[in-house]
C-alpha cells in the first residue's frame, strides 16, 4: 500500500500537480466520459487546486472553471485565464448566491471532505453532511443533462445517498479510483444526465 501511495505522490510532484487526487479525477472522467470542450465546471473543495489544474488543462483554453473552498491556500498556475477561485464555505447563504449568480455549469466535481478525527462514525456522518451540501448546490447550479463527481465516506449511509441523487440524474454509480489507498474508505458517485424535479401540483 505504501510503495502505491508513493507513486502517485511521487508521480503527481513530478508531473507539477500539488496532491495525488488528482489521478482520482483523471480517472473517472476518462472513464465517464464528463468533461467536454468548453464546459462550465464548478469545483467544490478546490484546494489545493490540483482538481482545477487538471480540468483547466483538459479544457485548452476553453470554457472556465470556478473553483470554491473554504481554504484559500490554492495553487492554480497563472497561465489559465479560464479559472476563477472563490474564498468562502461551501454551507455559507452568501456562496450559495455566488455560485447561482454564475450558473449554469455543466460539470460540478467535489473531493472535499471533512477533517478526520479518527472516529469512524463521526467523520462519515460529517462527509455524509458536505456531500449532501454538494448535492444541494449542484440541483440549483447545473445545466440540463449535467453530471456531477462527489467525493464521500462509506458509513452505511451510502445507498440512500445514491437514491437520494437518482431523484436528478438519470444514471449514479459509485466508483473508487485506483488512486484511492487501498485502505480508505472513501468512493466516489457519478451522476450523469441531470434533470429538474418535477414538483406536483395541488391545484
Amino acid at each position: 500500500m505504501k510503495r502505491i501511495s508513493d507513486f502517485y505522490t511521487q508521480k503527481a510532484k513530478a508531473q507539477g500537480y500539488p496532491a495525488r487526487s488528482v489521478y482520482k479525477l483523471q480517472e473517472i472522467l476518462r472513464k465517464y466520459g464528463l468533461l467536454k470542450k468548453g464546459a462550465r465546471v464548478l469545483d467544490l473543495g478546490a484546494a489545493p487546486g490540483g482538481f482545477s489544474q487538471y480540468l483547466l488543462e483538459c479544457l485548452k483554453g476553453t470554457g472556465w472553471v470556478y473553483g470554491v473552498d473554504i481554504c484559500s491556500d490554492i495553487s492554480v498556475p497563472g497561465r489559465f485565464t479560464n479559472f476563477t477561485f472563490l474564498h468562502g464555505d461551501i454551507f455559507s447563504a452568501s456562496v450559495l448566491n455566488s455560485i447561482k449568480n454564475k450558473k449554469p455549469f455543466d460539470l460540478v466535481v467535489s473531493d472535499a471532505a471533512p477533517a478526520t478525527t479518527g472516529n469512524r462514525v463521526v467523520d462519515t456522518h460529517k462527509s455524509l453532511e458536505i456531500a449532501r451540501r454538494v448535492f444541494e448546490i449542484a440541483k440549483a447550479a447545473l445545466t440540463a443533462h449535467g453530471a456531477l463527481i462527489v467525493k464521500l465516506f462509506q458509513g452505511g449511509e451510502e445507498l440512500l445517498f445514491m437514491r437520494e441523487m437518482k431523484t436528478c440524474f438519470k444514471q449514479v454509480k459509485g466508483f473508487k479510483p485506483k488512486a484511492s489507498r487501498k485502505e480508505s474508505f472513501e468512493t466516489y458517485y457519478i451522476g450523469v444526465n441531470f434533470f429538474k424535479q418535477r414538483v406536483n401540483s395541488h391545484e
